[in-house]
């Protein structure tokens, strides 16, 4: 594509809490941009881009999907995703690669706990975003207060755009402050045609004043229209757009639009936002990546005439082509059949066919350029983070971090059948999915297959039965405890076999040490003088990494340490790196239990919402989960109560609250940290 083609494109994600109407929205743009000739619902399980049977069968998204339409000249990639915390993997890898995000947040609902979450991952990114807030037809709906909590929650200046026009069942369109016209949408078309007119005279002193403030705001923050206001020149419809397209895109402020997409409300204005407010590949900077030849930090810029430079950022296996990987094309172009260069694994690749999708439709593409998302077919040994680049000119970008899982189950195949099919299933699986992990307790033998919550599980196992025609029996969740140590401590271990030939010989002197929360893993080579030679310290350090694999207090992985090897000594012709290896495995084991272990417990960030006559009801029952209540709110008549909760203890919460609030109560929930269990839980779990 040429630089003018590429400023007509935009890579945007609809992001938000569960429920708060992004894939209604999706289908209402693909609609009203042509590319469907029929509205999917949601409720109904026709939504286009919910194609898996588990989404149409739960009326939620579980993973991202991807498509292309076009509005007004511009084409637009865009990729629906999750909202259920379960899946939060999905929005992650998506905003990885995006340019900006329309952000759906529930007007009546306001700043929900996912749609904070979400927030946050696209400001680690950097992606600029427009906020559409939706459900204005419903009961207790608020622009000014859904604002107002942007505000308050992001310290971010919200650019208040449109005035609804009429309220709740009496919602008809909107007031664009912009252009200080009322757009009503037809009900008898679907919102398909819409009257632009002028304001009604009940609404023309809160826009003209809504406005003033809108015109204040960008004056303040934005110097090149500062000089036209202050210099009382008329401030016209463009200057308008320039401005705002340069706060959203410098991240000082974002532009608030309203809709109903479940009646067809305020979805065309919401298409001319994202082309008139968010970036073309061309607005954002330049990719950084480093050159593999010379070590040495090199940028990408958007243009096709550049070193190919490719982001893989999701899996998919498809039934009729096999394993889909979905690409980022940041510079450079790429034909279908050519060879590619791998620079995570070092190997070369041939792109056998490249497709555009269209959720789970495919449609055949001969080339791609720089700015473009698509989906290739052919590649062997790719993994979601992998870079694709050019083998004459290799950089590796940075790759996509995923948060670790907290919950597992145990799962068995009945037959010698399913062993097979399982074993290929887990693969295929654990390849698309970076958030779901496999492995094999050694004790039991069992195999243990882990994810972020009840939810995700539930759905990887469905997938096994349908998907893979695997049998199998699931153990009910396991939390994913870990364990850490609380004091610093130095070791000296020998490890010595003689067995009349060639022995084992190696000695390490270790320091244990625990890093803050969170802190991770370190192995720091302290040694002096060749005490311990060269080509074995990365043997102690393996040692050291498996031996935390499984702690010593019950057998989870050991987090957030610092391991230094400070000094040692070598036989000439015993040592080995399998004797430095279980010399580190026995100086870790060692040093654990004298410094201290203590177990920790993933806590969850609860969201209940209830009617005030159960309150009480719903506080007692988390105080008998252990948990602590941080804040009791008010929201859009319902109490809000923000609590922590161990993981542990709210397994099946959604039935006992349904239980407590006569089904009125709805909750949602996110790992937020891991805190020390107490000692009374830990002998319960040790003696389960």
């Amino acid at each position: 594509m040429s630089r003018d083609t590429l400023a007509m494109v935009r890579n945007i994600g609809i992001i938000a809490h569960i429920d708060a109407g992004k894939t209604t929205t999706t289908e209402r743009i693909l609609f009203y941009t042509g590319r469907l000739h029929r509205m999917g619902e949601v409720d109904e399980g026709t939504a286009v881009m919910d194609w898996m049977e588990q989404e149409q069968e739960r009326g939620i998204t579980i993973t991202s999907a991807a498509t292309t339409c076009f509005w007004k000249d511009h084409r637009i990639n865009i990729i629906d995703t999750p909202g259920h915390v379960d899946f939060t993997a999905e929005v992650e890898r998506s905003l990885r690669v995006l340019d900006g995000a329309v952000v759906i947040f529930c007007a009546e609902g306001g700043v929900e706990p996912q749609s904070e979450a979400v927030w946050r991952q696209a400001e680690h990114y950097r992606v600029p975003r427009v906020v559409f807030v939706n459900k204005m037809d419903r009961q207790g709906a608020d622009l000014f207060g859904c604002a107002e909590q942007i505000r308050r929650r992001f310290a971010v200046r919200p650019l208040i755009l449109q005035l609804p026009l009429g309220v709740r069942e009496n919602f008809q369109g909107v007031i664009d402050l912009v252009r200080m016209e009322a757009i009503a949408f037809h009900e008898e078309t679907r919102g398909a045609t819409y009257t632009v007119g002028p304001i009604p005279a009940a609404c023309a002193a809160e826009a003209a004043a809504c406005r003033e403030r809108l015109v204040e705001t960008l004056a303040e923050l934005d110097d090149e229209l500062l000089e036209s206001y202050l210099s009382d020149a008329r401030i016209g419809e463009e200057e308008l757009h320039r401005a705002v397209r340069r706060l959203t895109l410098s991240l000082r402020a974002v532009p608030v639009l309203c809709g109903a997409a479940f009646r067809n409300k305020g979805v065309q204005p919401l298409l001319d936002a994202v082309v008139h407010y968010l970036p073309s590949p061309l607005d954002v900077p330049p990719v950084k990546g480093i050159n593999l030849i010379t070590g040495a930090e090199e940028v990408r810029a958007a243009d096709p005439s550049e070193p190919l430079a490719a982001l893989v950022f999701k899996l998919m296996t498809d039934p009729y082509v096999g394993v889909l990987a979905f690409l980022r094309i940041y510079s450079g172009f790429v034909k279908a059949g050519n060879f590619v260069f791998n620079a995570s694994k070092g190997k070369r690749g041939r792109l056998g066919r490249l497709l555009k999708m269209h959720a789970n439709k495919r449609e055949d593409i001969g080339e791609v350029g720089a700015g473009d998302i698509v989906a290739a077919v052919g590649l062997k040994d790719v993994s979601t983070g992998d870079t694709l680049c050019d083998e004459a000119h290799p950089i590796l970008l940075e790759s996509i971090q995923f948060p670790e899982p907290v919950i597992s189950v145990a799962i068995e195949p009945r037959t010698r059948v399913d062993q097979v099919r399982l074993g290929v299933a887990l693969s295929k699986l654990a390849q698309e999915d970076p958030t779901f992990q496999v492995r094999v307790d050694e004790e039991t033998g069992q195999t243990l297959v882990s994810g972020m919550g009840e939810l995700h599980l539930e759905v990887l196992v469905e997938r096994l039965l349908r998907e893979f025609q695997v049998g199998a029996n699931v153990s009910r969740p396991l939390v994913a405890y870990k364990e850490t140590i609380s004091t610093k401590v130095e070791v000296d271990r020998k490890f010595v076999r003689q067995t009349g030939g060639r022995g084992l010989y190696g000695h390490v002197c270790l320091r244990l040490e625990p890093q803050p929360r969170g802190g991770g893993f370190e192995f720091v080579d302290a040694t002096v003088g060749g005490s311990v030679p060269r080509q074995f310290v990365p043997a102690v350090r393996q040692g050291v990494e498996e031996a935390a694999a499984r702690g010593v207090v019950a057998g989870y992985q050991v987090v957030d340490f610092r391991a230094t090897l400070f000094d040692g000594s070598s036989h000439a012709v015993d040592s080995s790196e399998l004797a430095f290896k279980i010399a580190g495995q026995l100086a870790f084991r060692e040093a654990a239990q004298e410094a201290e272990p203590f177990l920790l417990e993933p806590m969850m960030a609860l969201e209940v919402i209830v009617p005030g006559e159960f309150v009480g009801e719903v506080l007692g029952d988390l105080n008998s989960r252990r948990g602590k209540v941080r804040a009791i709110g008010e929201r859009a008549g319902a109490k809000v109560i923000e609590a922590h909760v161990p993981l542990a203890e709210v397994f099946g919460y959604a039935t006992v609250l349904r239980s407590l609030t006569q089904g009125r109560g709805v909750y949602s929930m996110r790992v937020e940290r891991y805190e020390r269990v107490p000692q009374g839980v830990v002998e319960a779990i040790l003696s389960a």
